[in-house]
């Protein structure tokens, strides 16, 4: 690992503000999801089972660009899909989530398009991926790998989210704000109020 002292230990603590959040938001429980950044030619993953809401040093591992097989064992299970976002975009950091609103909306939708002001700044919509087998598939690699060269998030049916971009809090932001879309968006249909409707606020206040 190039990065010692204290560059290391200031990459570590940022691991471990921005896993707390995540946790705190309710966007992972308490041992799912994962997070990365690219450092050079290395990558520094969480460990497999990591607890993001208690990211200590230990909980990080730096592998290769071009590690792979037993030598991954103890990093994530994503860290090949991890590495293939790396390798097609110019990511330099990656955060797997479980947020629940989400994850249920991409159930029955092959898209999910924000009807609140902030998630359509974001992400006019954002894609839901169908990955059958999921777990360490290569058809899952490229399939998230492709979405995210064209948007900063995509949703994985089922299973949850990765979002990339150029800092662990640029991916923890469009994490929580795609949540936060989801969230509303269920709301008003619990209101009765149509996507459609609400994406015309004259005929929402008409009814």
């Amino acid at each position: 690992m190039k990065m010692q002292g204290e560059a290391w230990q200031k990459l570590a603590g940022e691991f471990a503000r921005v896993g707390r959040v995540l946790f705190d938001a309710r966007l992972n429980n308490t041992h799912s999801g994962n997070m990365s950044m690219r450092v050079q030619d290395e990558i520094v993953i969480t460990r497999h089972g990591a607890m993001l809401g208690y990211l200590e040093e230990a909980d990080l591992v730096v592998l290769g660009l071009d590690c792979s097989g037993e030598d991954t064992a103890p990093a994530s299970t994503e860290f090949e899909l991890h590495r293939s976002i790396y390798l097609a975009t110019p990511a330099m950091a990656v955060i797997h989530t479980h947020p629940r609103t989400a994850t249920a909306l991409s159930l029955i939708h092959n898209e999910i398009v924000p009807i609140d002001l902030e998630g359509r700044h974001y992400f006019p919509s954002v894609p839901v991926e169908e990955v059958d087998p999921y777990s360490g598939s290569e058809g899952a690699k490229q399939a998230v790998a492709l979405c995210l060269r064209e948007g900063p998030i995509v949703v994985v049916r089922g299973h949850g989210a990765f979002a990339a971009g150029d800092s662990l809090e640029r991916c923890l932001q469009l994490s929580h704000s795609l949540e936060w879309s989801c969230d509303i968006l269920q709301r008003c249909r619990e209101l009765g109020i149509s996507p459609d409707t609400m994406r015309n606020p004259d005929q929402a206040r008409d009814k």
